[in-house]
């Protein structure tokens, strides 16, 4: 629904649910997610080593007996980072628990469900976006909250509650690009898709601006018979899409060479 969609038009799990980056959500651009850096001793161990860093990890979680609520959600996001899904709901749990300040509790309490979208529990997912929503359903952190909790439901099949969702997100935060392209998205699921078009313009104008919003927005052109635009943003798309894969490329050759 965000970031990667299948050739159907289904979202494909990734970066679908934003996670924080450690000190709140970060204005919504795109999903990558920032774990600060792990203290990794390279002459001693590969940094890359997921088995090595989950050891440092939980050193980092149970070392302490003054338990660092900022600390434990950096370390949760630092298991997404190694794909560690489990071990970042415990985490994420921990810190909300043990948080006396309403912000972070709801930060943890939102990791805590992007974590259980990416292993797929979804009822846990929504059991957690909806914890975070009980704490303070104006915060920052809420729109965040809607459009997570938008994705679960979809998946668990409650397309109708996913829709109220996705809307009360950019209620939320207008400028929410994130909210604005997941409301575009059920709503071309519904057959709105002139209405998703203007969804997508709206998550584009706003930044969020990737292959996966142009080619649902390429879609709904299509729907409306608007074909020679379509056609267009379907192109800009593989564009963007080729560009990406060429970083990535990139990127796994500078570690290798590092």
């Amino acid at each position: 629904m965000t970031d990667d969609s299948d050739p159907d038009g289904e979202p494909e799990r990734g970066a679908d649910h934003p996670f924080s980056e450690g000190e709140g959500f970060a204005d919504p651009e795109g999903f990558d997610l920032d774990p600060p850096e792990l203290s990794v001793d390279p002459s001693e161990v590969d940094p890359v080593d997921s088995r090595v860093l989950t050891d440092l990890l939980d050193e980092r979680q149970l070392g302490s007996e003054d338990v660092d609520v900022e600390e434990l959600i950096d370390v949760g996001l630092s298991y997404i980072e190694i794909n560690r899904y489990e071990q970042a709901t415990e985490t994420f749990e921990r810190a909300a628990r043990f948080a006396a300040d309403d912000r972070l509790e709801q930060e943890a309490w939102v990791n805590k469900g992007a974590a259980h979208a990416e292993l797929e529990e979804y009822d846990a997912a929504i059991g957690a976006y909806r914890e975070a929503l009980s704490i303070d359903a104006d915060s920052e952190h809420a729109a965040s909250a809607e459009t997570n909790l938008a994705y679960a439901l979809w998946e668990s099949g409650q397309t109708e509650q996913a829709l109220d969702h996705a809307e009360r997100a950019v209620e939320r935060d207008h400028r929410f690009g994130q909210g604005w392209y997941n409301r575009g998205f059920f709503l071309l699921e519904r057959g709105l898709a002139e209405e998703a078009v203007d969804n997508f313009d709206n998550a584009l104008r706003l930044g969020f601006r990737n292959a996966e919003v142009l080619e649902e927005k390429a879609r709904a052109l299509e729907e409306v018979g608007e074909d020679e635009q379509a056609e267009e943003v379907a192109e800009e798309a593989r564009e963007l899409r080729e560009q990406a894969e060429e970083e990535l490329v990139r990127d796994r050759q500078r570690t290798r060479n590092a």
